[in-house]
């Protein structure tokens, strides 16, 4: 069981879903605030999922793709680059499924929660695949 346990802990996957959570955590408590304050669902959403943003690349280049992060300088500012260009392509996923969700009559919260669903499985994808693939494939 302890074995099982410790080689969760060294999934990279597993790592990132727990550092999505922490970014989450960031992202909803935002989003949560701003719609106590009256800011419609869209802003909120997307205002609430730029403040993990910053969280999430701090986290992620640290604790889970730090084999594969680029030495400073060019190489870094790609990644740094394609790790926002991720997280915009996470943002409008969530900022069109939030309004498309209100459209429909939704509930926010509702929204937002598909939202993340469907953004972290594509946020996942692109990092592991192009933002942060391995140094000695790196273009």
């Amino acid at each position: 069981m302890r074995t099982q346990v410790l080689r969760l802990g060294r999934s990279r996957f597993v790592r990132y879903a727990l550092v999505s959570l922490g970014a989450l955590a960031l992202d909803m408590g935002s989003f949560l605030a701003l719609l106590a304050l009256a800011v419609p669902a869209t802003p909120a959403a997307v205002l609430g999922y730029g403040a993990g943003i910053l969280a999430h690349w701090l986290a992620s280049s640290r604790m889970i793709f730090a084999d594969r992060l680029a030495a400073r300088g060019a190489g870094r500012l790609r990644q740094q680059s394609g790790f926002l260009v991720s997280a915009l392509v996470g943002l409008g996923v969530t900022g069109l499924t939030v309004w498309l969700c209100g459209l429909a009559g939704w509930d926010p919260r509702l929204s937002k929660l598909l939202a993340v669903v469907l953004s972290f499985q594509l946020t996942w994808l692109l990092r592991k695949h192009v933002v942060f693939r391995p140094i000695s494939r790196a273009i």
